[in-house]
């Protein structure tokens, strides 16, 4: 059975409250916490599906809201904010399940994701899921976001469509190839949503099930 939790914690000290949410069953063996993108907040359809999913694969999942998107700001939080909210987020985890603890995020989520493991030393961190690594503006391709992903020492994975317009797969094996704790799956015809051209033969869905089983085979296999 799927159980859901509605929660509220403090994003950084002396700050206002955000909300998450968490789900898992009594198959979850793990768990990850899952920011946002940009543009949308942690009950947006694809955090929703993506969640609902990896519960089912049972990993259990805490998605919460940067603070930037439980007021009224429309532009997202600077790095530093985002970063101490993520570690918040972290720490909220230890005190409800006593899991191995993942990090990570759809686009800017999982960038963020990426900051605070390269400065901030987590022992109890297992590893990083990124769903659409933002690499580059759409257009402007380029690697100068990756820079710091050397600098992390936790297990990484990444999850990108080859229709992806934030980031070039020939640009994404240029940064991963030479890190040896990364590893890349590739989606062929989907697009930095997920979304899937009606020729592959895949929908939506059963995309969503791909990504959840897939990053749930690899969070075992870790474990």
């Amino acid at each position: 059975m799927n159980t859901r939790k509605e929660i509220q914690f403090q994003a950084a000290e002396g700050s206002t409250k955000v909300s998450a949410i968490l789900n898992f069953n009594l198959e979850s063996k793990a768990v990850l916490v899952l920011a946002h993108g940009a543009g949308a907040g942690m009950q947006h359809s694809f955090m929703e599906d993506i969640s609902k999913m990896l519960v089912h694969y049972s990993v259990a999942v805490f998605r919460f809201n940067f603070p930037y998107m439980e007021g009224t700001r429309g532009r997202p939080d600077p790095p530093n904010r985002a970063m101490k909210t993520i570690e918040s987020a972290f720490g909220e985890v230890k005190k409800h399940l006593g899991l191995p603890i993942f990090i990570g995020g759809k686009s800017f989520g999982g960038r963020m994701a990426s900051h605070l493991a390269a400065v901030n030393k987590m022992p109890e961190l297992k590893g990083i899921v990124f769903f659409g690594f933002p690499l580059h503006a759409p257009g402007k391709p380029g690697i100068e976001r990756a820079r710091h992903l050397s600098e992390i020492k936790e297990p990484m994975l990444f999850l990108q469509g080859t229709r992806d317009a934030l980031a070039r797969i020939d640009l994404i094996d240029e940064v991963t190839n030479p890190i040896a704790n990364a590893e890349v799956y590739f989606y062929e015809g989907a697009d930095h949503s997920f979304k899937v051209l009606k020729k592959m033969g895949i929908d939506y869905d059963q995309m969503m099930d791909r990504l959840a089983k897939d990053t749930a085979d690899w969070i075992t296999e870790l474990i």
